[in-house]
């Protein structure tokens, strides 16, 4: 994580530039858990996801990005392919709201100073803050899945996707994110995190893997600022 956080920082400090170009604009798609209950497909959107991103570009291969997100997640044991959760038939409903701050690094120069068209593929990274609800089988197996409790984690976001420049002042991007999280906990497997305490009978699943939520959609950003003069 520190390393990560030296990154961004570094980020700030290593480009000097006369004028920039931002970009603000709204992200919408889908969102999909991945953990020890329902389906165990990597991406499968099954639930919405939306919220605000903003850009600011320090050269025509690099930007640092923020983007303020909500989704709900969801997973049905009887919708898995597994024989053994379809037998145990949990499921649950969840909230994720994050912030998430990193750089944007794009594969081929994007100069917005330049004449259209202007394209290319981009890989995301940094730091994911987020908020949902911990979750425990509070009736011990055999039970449901009860929402009590707020869990504050940390997650790692691994992005790729592809923008276009679509006019002067419009740039559409469509992409995929997996976020890869310090909890166990999403989906109710592992209550310790929220009990303090081992509870044996209400733990399930593996410990050894941590959850996944992945994000795929498309978002719309508008730019203004003066005319990016990059200056190394």
């Amino acid at each position: 994580m520190r390393y990560l956080i030296a990154l961004v920082v570094m980020a700030f400090i290593t480009t000097g530039t006369y004028s920039q170009q931002f970009e603000v604009g709204a992200f919408a798609g889908g969102a999909n858990y991945i953990g020890d209950v329902g389906r165990s497909n990597y991406i499968l959107p099954n639930s919405p996801v939306g919220g605000f991103i903003a850009k600011w570009n320090r050269s025509p291969r690099h930007a640092l990005r923020l983007s303020l997100l909500y989704a709900e997640i969801s997973a049905d044991d009887t919708k898995s392919a597994d024989t053994r959760r379809q037998q145990r038939g949990y499921s649950f409903n969840n909230t994720i709201a994050e912030a998430s701050l990193g750089l944007e690094f794009n594969f081929w120069k994007f100069d917005l100073s330049e004449p259209l068209p202007q394209s290319t593929p981009y890989l995301y990274t940094g730091i994911t803050y987020f908020k949902a609800d911990h979750l425990w089988l509070k009736n011990g197996r055999g039970g449901n899945l009860v929402n009590e409790g707020t869990n504050w984690e940390f997650a790692v976001p691994m992005v790729m996707g592809y923008k276009e420049a679509i006019t002067d002042h419009i740039i559409g991007a469509v992409e995929i994110g997996a976020r890869y999280t310090f909890t166990d906990n999403l989906d109710g497997s592992w209550p310790e995190e929220y009990l303090g305490r081992r509870e044996p009978t209400a733990e399930f699943g593996n410990r050894n893997t941590n959850d996944w939520y992945v994000f795929t959609g498309i978002n719309l950003t508008f730019t203004f600022g003066r005319k990016p003069c990059y200056c190394f």
